[in-house]
């Protein structure tokens, strides 16, 4: 059994971080960290957890905290982690980080899309990036992973095989995104209000989401040059779910025949179960299955399918996901399993609800 704490737990994240955990044979939790609700018992915030848990918020006092347990998730907002990292918390523990603050390897990129100033960029060179199906190997000996957004796992995982085998343009890449409204947390927001978001659908963060360098930096590893691309996420009346709709021009390649041309039906779903075929989370759907947000719910599994637009020479990539599972929480889970040894789906192996 390894010892687990949480800051960040009364969130939305926080809190399906403890709902996995709590079904993890390997793990106990013995730190609900919430700066909101210290002394107050988690079973009253949620009460999903009464009778199951006994135990009362604690505060987040990280450097407490590293010396108590084998690895910390921090599901806070950005800015925090950076501004009380310190060696001495990493010599002492594993961290897990939800949120931005070690994705970007570019300091000046970050600070840039999200306001802030980066306190302690000395450790963004040796945080490694936690898409486990990409970076599985960089994982294992990390000290600190940078968990990647719900967005950016949805957006890279349905696009990744094709850009990485030079299939598409990546110069005409548009990703549509669409999530449910807890990926916008737990705090109270006028916008986020029930009669605000209900019968409504909107785009918000168009040309400027804080996403877009992310995404754009991963694919750019990927295609091993620079990656600029045209990202619009809309909110939508659900809580949970991310659909990505993804749209490039498919590039001249040489054909099995000798020709030039085209890729095609098979080349394309060839080149998925390439990379994806030993995946357990990644579910390459059968031709004439749209991924559906519903067959996804509450689950670590994305799915993702593909259709040729034979007329314009383009493939349209889709790709379903649970932003608080796969998109968040599960994520962190998988990365816990793939630090520690465990088996990568352990406390992971969740049927959809739907």
């Amino acid at each position: 059994m390894i010892k687990a704490g949480i800051i960040g737990s009364t969130g939305y994240a926080g809190n399906e971080l403890v709902r996995l955990l709590m079904g993890h044979p390997e793990v106990e939790v013995v730190w609900y960290g919430s700066r909101s609700y210290v002394d107050e018992k988690y079973a009253n915030i949620y009460r999903n957890m009464f009778k199951l848990i006994e135990d009362k918020c604690l505060d987040d006092n990280i450097e407490k905290l590293s010396k108590e347990v084998d690895v910390i998730f921090t599901a806070t907002p950005q800015g925090y982690l950076a501004g009380v990292l310190t060696e001495d918390i990493l010599s002492n523990t594993k961290v897990i980080d939800l949120s931005a603050d070690y994705r970007i390897k570019d300091v000046a990129t970050y600070e840039k899309w999200y306001g802030i100033t980066h306190k302690s960029p000395q450790f963004i060179e040796e945080a490694v990036y936690g898409l486990c199906e990409i970076n599985r190997d960089k994982v294992k000996g990390a000290r600190l992973i940078a968990n990647p957004g719900c967005y950016t796992t949805c957006s890279i995982l349905t696009a990744y095989p094709l850009v990485r085998d030079g299939l598409i343009d990546v110069d005409t890449l548009i990703v549509d995104a669409k999530s449910g409204t807890s990926g916008a947390g737990r705090g109270a927001k006028v916008a986020n209000l029930y009669c605000e978001v209900n019968e409504n659908i909107k785009a918000y963060g168009v040309a400027s989401h804080r996403h877009t360098p992310e995404i754009e930096e991963q694919l750019g590893y990927a295609c091993g040059g620079d990656v600029v691309i045209n990202f619009t996420p809309h909110l939508i009346p659900m809580n949970r779910g991310i659909l990505a709709t993804e749209y490039a021009s498919l590039k001249k390649v040489n054909l099995p025949d000798g020709s030039v041309g085209y890729p095609d039906e098979d080349m394309i779903r060839d080149c998925y179960k390439k990379y994806y075929k030993d995946e357990y989370f990644i579910r390459l759907l059968d031709k004439g299955m749209n991924p559906e947000t519903r067959w996804v719910e509450g689950s670590n599994f994305v799915d993702i399918n593909f259709v040729i637009d034979e007329r314009t020479h383009r493939v349209i990539m889709m790709g379903a996901l649970d932003n608080i599972c796969k998109g968040a929480a599960g994520q962190a889970v998988q990365n816990m399993n793939i630090l520690f040894g465990f088996k990568e789906q352990e406390g992971l192996e969740l049927v959809p609800m739907c």
